[in-house]
């Protein structure tokens, strides 16, 4: 399980606790909680690597470490992911911008000659650079056939919302040279899936035409929210000592300031910027901590009319499809590509 990223271990050091949410609290007896029948008997490998490689303790607060481990980690996933996908990377520099370009190996299917996706790396907000947003792009790129520019956009603590968003909007403005808005895509994971929405609405913001279509995968441009923040940290077994709050923005100094009601920095909690989102796919594993945020998100987009589409994969935790020695992972990636095949050249709104 990847601890680092589940949100009451966040508030844990870096928040004091806020008092019990209003109403009845359940105090929920302790019970073996057996892997999903539904996963694969690959997946259950997987899940037994993936709590072998978890961060230790001797990490936590200390940043440094933090983006080493994980730094580590990270390379370690990309090795796995260029042994099963073949691509090629180019570094550059896209108006004033560190990206990688990520190109099939036997190039861009006809159908996406015309076509681009942007991916926005998960990583907490303060780390993933380099082989996590690569581990990200790379499975995509090959997947779908389709050239994948990843985006080595600024990081917490560093720098602060909405450092990102006018990052990943300078590298859309430069392809919009090359290519139209509804033949562009945007998606991320976790922490680029945050950004993936807030940088939808800021570059609407900009006055400059919404992508074709995005994926935010899990995390979505909402506060954290429901059953799954309390959930999934007691079965990964990383749930601290009581019950905090959830604030009612996100507990990461990256949006540090930024009121909940700031529509670009939370637009899937805005009426307005719900309403204005281009076709969007959420996607996340079962046992994820933001999955009861993706299925508030998406009845949101559903209300109001915007095509959208939730993936949730059983049994399976935050950023599963990092793993990719699965079927289920093959399958996400099968997902995003369809779902991108779909609604890219379509008229955005």
């Amino acid at each position: 399980m990847i601890r680092w990223l589940t949100p009451l271990a966040l508030l844990a050091t870096t928040a004091s606790a806020q008092g019990l949410e209003n109403g009845p609290v359940k105090q929920v007896p302790a019970f073996r909680l057996p892997p999903s029948n539904q996963l694969s008997s690959a997946a259950r490998e997987v899940l037994a690597r993936m709590d072998a490689a978890a961060a230790p303790q001797t990490v936590k607060d200390n940043l440094a470490k933090q983006r080493a481990f994980y730094g580590e980690w990270n390379d370690d996933r990309l090795v796995e992911m260029r042994r099963r996908f073949q691509t090629v990377v180019r570094h550059e520099t896209i108006n004033g911008v560190s990206v990688d370009i990520v190109d099939p190996t036997l190039g861009a299917a006809p159908g996406n000659a015309a076509r681009v996706l942007i991916n926005v790396h998960g990583g907490a907000f303060m780390w993933g650079a380099g082989s996590g947003a690569l581990v990200e792009a790379i499975p995509v790129a090959a997947t779908m056939r389709i050239r994948v520019v990843t985006v080595d956009y600024r990081l917490a603590p560093e720098y602060h919302y909405p450092a990102a968003s006018e990052d990943v909007t300078a590298v859309y403005r430069a392809l919009l040279k090359h290519y139209r808005p509804e033949n562009i895509g945007i998606y991320g994971c976790s922490a680029g899936g945050v950004i993936t929405a807030q940088a939808t609405a800021w570059i609407a913001q900009q006055g400059l035409p919404r992508p074709g279509a995005i994926g935010t995968f899990c995390g979505t441009g909402a506060p954290y929210s429901g059953d799954s923040p309390y959930v999934a940290p007691a079965v990964s077994g990383n749930a601290p000592p009581g019950i905090p709050a959830l604030p009612a923005t996100l507990p990461v100094s990256y949006m540090d300031g930024v009121p909940a009601t700031d529509p670009l920095a939370y637009p899937l909690a805005s009426d307005a910027q719900t309403k204005a989102m281009p076709p969007t796919l959420l996607l996340a594993g079962g046992r994820d901590f933001a999955v009861s945020a993706l299925t508030l998100a998406h009845r949101r987009l559903a209300a109001a009319g915007v095509d959208s589409e939730l993936q949730l994969f059983d049994g399976l935790p935050h950023a599963f499809f990092m793993w990719p020695d699965m079927p289920e992972s093959d399958e996400a990636f099968a997902t995003i590509a369809r779902f991108f095949d779909a609604h890219l050249g379509r008229r955005s709104r």
